[in-house]
C-alpha cells in the first residue's frame, strides 16, 4: 500500500483532491463487489448443493461482523499510534478522530475513506478461510471466529506491514495484501482445516462442485473487483494505479494459460474449473507486487503461480491428506507466498519511486526483507488461528454433528436449502411450513 512521503511524521497537511478520492470510493466498492456476491458465489459453485447457502452465509456474515469491529476497535489497532512496532494505540476507538481531514497526514483521500477501504480488505480476508473449512463447521464457531480473527490475527498483521509496525519500518513491500490478505488467510484456512478435520470420506468420497457457472461468474466478479483491490492500494488515481490495473491484468491472464496448459499436458483436458483457478492464482500472486513491478514481471509472476499453485492442490495436498475444501490454502496461501518472494525479486523504482529495488535490479537486501515478512505472516497466522479456535472450542462445538454434516448445512443449520425439489415442497407441506 503507497503512502505518500512519510505518513506517520508528516510536517504539511495536502489538500483532498477530488479525483483521488473519486477513484478511492469507487475502489472500495469494487472490493466489496468482490467479496458479495463475488467470493460468495465462487465458494458456494464449488461445494455441494447440500451446502451452499451455509457457505455463502460465512462470506455474507464475515462482511458484517468485521464492518462493525473494525469500526469499533479493529481500524485502532491496525492504524492507531504505533506501540513497539506491533500493535496501534487506541486513537481510533469507534473511529474517534476519523473525519473528513487528510487520511494519515499525507494522503489526498478524507481519512473517513481510508478507514472504510481497510473494513473491506479486513473482511474478505476473513471470508477466504471459510474456503478451507465449508461444509463443517458450526455457524456459531464461525460467528465468534469472525470476531476474534481479525482482531487478534489481522490487525496485528495490517499494523505491521502497512500502520507504521516492524516490517513497515524495515522496508518490506507489500502493495495490496500478499502478506496481510493471502498468506494470512490461506495458511489460516489450513490450520483451521487440520484442526476441524476432513470431511467424511474425504480423500476417497469424491466431491464435486455443484454448479460451474455460480463458480465462474464468482470467478469473473473476483477478477473485476481485484482492480479495485490493486489499483484502490494506490490510495489515488495517477499512473500507479494504472500500473496496478495493467499488472493485475496481465498477472490473472498469464497464470490462466499456464494453468491450461499443464492441466491440458498432465490430464489431457482443459477444464474450466482449473483455468478460472488459475487465473485467480495469479491475480493473488502479483497483489503484493502489482505497485511495485513492471507489466513483463507481472506476466512472470502470473506464469509462475500457475504451476506453483497446481502442485500444491493437485499433489501437496493428495500426499499430505489435509481437507482444504475449497482450496485456499493452495491458491491463496502458496501463491501469496509465491508473490510476496517475487516482489523481492522484480521490484523496481524505475516505474514506482516509492517502493524499491529487488534482487534483479541490485538490491538483494530486499529480498530478504520479503523473506521475514513471509516468515512472519505464517507464524502469525499458525500460532493465531490455533489458539483462536482453541479458544472458541471451549465454548462452542466446532465442528458439526455426522448427522448434520450428511444433511448438508444449508438444513440441519438454515432449514434454508439453495434448491427446492419437489419431494422438498411436499414434506414442507405436509409439515405446515
Amino acid at each position: 500500500m503507497i503512502f505518500p512521503g512519510n505518513a506517520f511524521a508528516a510536517e504539511t497537511v495536502p489538500k483532498i483532491d477530488t479525483g483521488d478520492t473519486t477513484w478511492v470510493l469507487i475502489a472500495t466498492a469494487l472490493v466489496l463487489f468482490m467479496h458479495v456476491p463475488g467470493l460468495a458465489l465462487f465458494y458456494g459453485g464449488l461445494v455441494s448443493e447440500r451446502n451452499v447457502v451455509s457457505t455463502m452465509m460465512h462470506s455474507f456474515v464475515s462482511l458484517l461482523i468485521v464492518s462493525v469491529i473494525w469500526v469499533l476497535w479493529g481500524y485502532s489497532l491496525s492504524y492507531g499510534t504505533d506501540i513497539g512496532g506491533f500493535i496501534g494505540g487506541l486513537d481510533y476507538l469507534g473511529f474517534k478522530g476519523v473525519g473528513g481531514e487528510a487520511a494519515l497526514g499525507t494522503l489526498t483521500i478524507p481519512h473517513y475513506l481510508f478507514a472504510l477501504l481497510q473494513i473491506v480488505y479486513a473482511a474478505i480476508t476473513v471470508a477466504i478461510i471459510s474456503g478451507g473449512i465449508a461444509g463443517r463447521i458450526t455457524f456459531s464457531a464461525w460467528v465468534i471466529f469472525a470476531v476474534l480473527w481479525p482482531t487478534l490475527v489481522y490487525a496485528p498483521m495490517a499494523h505491521w506491514v502497512w500502520g507504521g509496525g516492524w516490517l513497515f519500518q524495515m522496508g518490506e513491500l507489500d502493495f495490496a495484501g500478499g502478506t496481510v490478505v493471502h498468506i494470512l488467510s490461506g495458511v489460516g484456512a489450513l490450520v483451521a482445516a487440520l484442526i476441524i478435520g476432513p470431511r467424511q470420506g474425504y480423500p476417497y468420497h469424491e466431491h464435486r462442485p455443484h454448479n460451474i457457472v455460480l463458480f465462474l461468474l464468482g470467478a469473473g466478479t473476483l477478477w473485476f473487483g481485484w482492480f479495485g483491490f490493486n489499483g484502490g492500494s494506490a490510495l489515488a488515481s495517477g499512473t500507479i494505479t494504472t500500473l496496478a490495473f495493467a499488472t493485475t491484468h496481465t498477472a490473472g491472464a498469464a497464470a490462466g494459460i499456464g494453468w491450461l496448459i499443464i492441466e491440458w499436458r498432465l490430464r489431457k483436458r482443459p477444464t474450466l474449473i482449473g483455468t478460472a483457478t488459475g487465473a485467480i492464482a495469479g491475480l493473488v500472486a502479483v497483489t503484493p507486487a502489482a505497485g511495485y513491478v513492471t507489466i513483463l514481471s507481472a506476466l512472470i509472476i502470473g506464469l509462475v503461480a500457475a504451476p506453483v499453485c497446481y502442485f500444491s492442490i493437485n499433489f501437496l495436498k493428495a500426499r499430505l491428506k489435509y481437507d482444504d475444501t475449497l482450496d485456499a490454502f493452495g491458491v491463496h496461501g502458496m501463491a501469496g507466498i509465491w508473490g510476496a518472494i517475487a516482489t523481492g525479486l522484480f521490484a523496481t523504482k524505475e516505474v514506482n519511486s516509492a517502493g524499491n529495488n529487488g534482487l534483479f535490479y541490485g538490491n538483494p537486501e530486499q529480498l530478504l526483507h520479503q523473506l521475514t515478512g513471509v516468515a512472519a505472516a505464517v507464524a502469525l497466522a499458525v500460532i493465531g488461528t490455533f489458539v483462536v479456535l482453541k479458544v472458541i472450542g471451549l465454548f462452542v462445538p466446532l465442528r458439526v454433528s455426522k448427522e448434520e454434516e450428511l444433511i448438508g448445512l444449508d438444513v440441519s443449520f438454515h432449514e434454508e436449502p439453495a434448491y427446492h425439489t419437489e419431494n422438498q415442497s411436499a414434506n414442507r407441506s405436509i409439515s405446515g411450513l
